[in-house]
């Protein structure tokens, strides 16, 4: 397909009534779909720009790889869906092993469920009573759900609802091993609100979550082993004394993609809620590697935002069509050109962004086209509603982003 006929079919351009709506019901298949779309030959140099690329060969790999350590640490493996937000990236874990996938909102379980995705734990407090109903629809409509709960007054409302809707749900209690956000304190408060669960006859209480996000970007892997010790220790020995106090406890569910390999190994952690393996950014690489290295290159970077040179009317600096609209700016790390070291980028507005070379360097030219590894894939993505899954210079579909931060 060239430039011309992709532009007419995907934004509808000089077509009179028939583009308009052709435009208008594909603009609706977007925000409705979950399955995959064709793209009739389209190549990466007619994507257009800013655009969300995936390297189907990097992330085929990251998956296989993730995939294959849980296997053989004997952990189950339940990605997290709030970096992808993505009903095909969900399939293709779970057809290469996982479990199912974790979501962080209400509306990412909902979309997750519509698409067919089963055995979804949901990770974050819910408190608003309307979210709580929207949870016991999607269990009347067949989802497979499971809910972490840190909180009595989240126990309180799980259980009037699932009381008045005559229906069952798994829970596990969420511990604070840290980090400071959600979740009850290990120990005896934990032990407290699993009995308060167990109290409810529609609540059935299967074990823990500990997420330990503190530990995830610890910098050295010495350091972010001794972090992450710490923290799942806490949890295994609440989950002892939930199994003393009869109260089941067969799951541990937690870990990252920057302690996987340090979770793993713990005895009485059972599962692992890894995200940004798939994708990677730049905030994960600086971590460093088990073997000491300054690079964490575990998982390959294989999320980029495909940029193009805009203006180039300045010795020392382009202009790209890629600001904080396309490119993540949530954190103090740059985006990275791709195979182009020596290039900065910095941010330029909503719009634009500028990019420099360090001496010596050559600048792009004038609409030369650019991709940067973005500095933090999970609000990244959230930037856009589509992923253009490519393999080498071929587009082999794109993927809705089927739950944007929204509700």
């Amino acid at each position: 397909m060239d430039r011309r006929s992709f532009l007419s079919a995907s934004l509808a351009v000089g077509g009179g009534a028939a583009a308009t709506a052709s435009a208008a019901a594909l603009s609706d298949r977007w925000s409705e779909a979950s399955e995959p779309m064709e793209t009739a030959g389209l190549t990466k140099h007619e994507i257009p720009t800013p655009a969300l690329i995936v390297d189907l060969d990097a992330f085929e790999r990251n998956v296989r790889k993730m995939a294959e350590h849980a296997a053989r640490t004997g952990r189950r493996l339940r990605p997290h869906a709030k970096t992808h937000k993505c009903p095909e990236v969900a399939r293709r874990q779970i057809a290469a092993g996982a479990i199912g996938v974790c979501a962080a909102t209400v509306a990412e379980a909902e979309a997750m469920a519509a698409a067919g995705v089963g055995e979804i734990l949901l990770t974050s407090p819910i408190v608003d009573p309307r979210k709580v109903a929207r949870l016991v629809r999607l269990v009347q409509r067949g989802g497979r759900l499971m809910v972490s709960v840190g909180h009595a007054l989240e126990a309180e409302l799980l259980s009037e609802a699932v009381i008045a809707a005559r229906i069952e749900l798994d829970v596990l209690v969420d511990l604070d091993v840290g980090d400071k956000r959600t979740g009850v304190l290990p120990g005896e408060s934990a032990l407290q609100l699993a009995r308060q669960l167990s109290r409810c006859a529609k609540l059935h209480v299967r074990g823990i979550q500990a997420y330990a996000g503190h530990a995830s970007h610890t910098v050295g892997f010495a350091e972010r082993q001794r972090v992450s010790a710490k923290a799942i220790g806490q949890a295994v020995e609440t989950r002892r004394l939930f199994e003393r106090s009869g109260i089941e406890a067969g799951i541990l569910s937690g870990g990252s993609t920057g302690t996987y390999n340090i979770d793993a190994e713990i005895e009485g952690f059972t599962e692992l809620q890894v995200g940004s393996y798939v994708f990677m950014d730049v905030d994960y690489r600086r971590i460093g590697g088990r073997d000491g290295s300054a690079i964490y290159s575990d998982f390959e970077p294989s999320l980029t935002v495909l940029t193009s040179v805009l203006s180039a009317a300045h010795a020392e600096r382009v202009t790209v069509d890629a600001g904080t609209k396309a490119l993540d700016a949530t954190t103090a790390h740059k985006p990275e050109a791709k195979n182009r070291p020596g290039l900065v980028y910095t941010k330029a507005g909503d719009e634009f962004g500028a990019v420099s070379v360090e001496a010596n360097g050559a600048l792009p030219k004038l609409g030369e086209r650019l991709e940067f590894i973005v500095p933090h894939c999970d609000p990244n993505v959230n930037l856009y509603d589509r992923i253009y899954a490519c393999r080498g210079d071929r587009v082999e579909a794109l993927w809705p982003i089927a739950a944007r931060r929204g509700d």
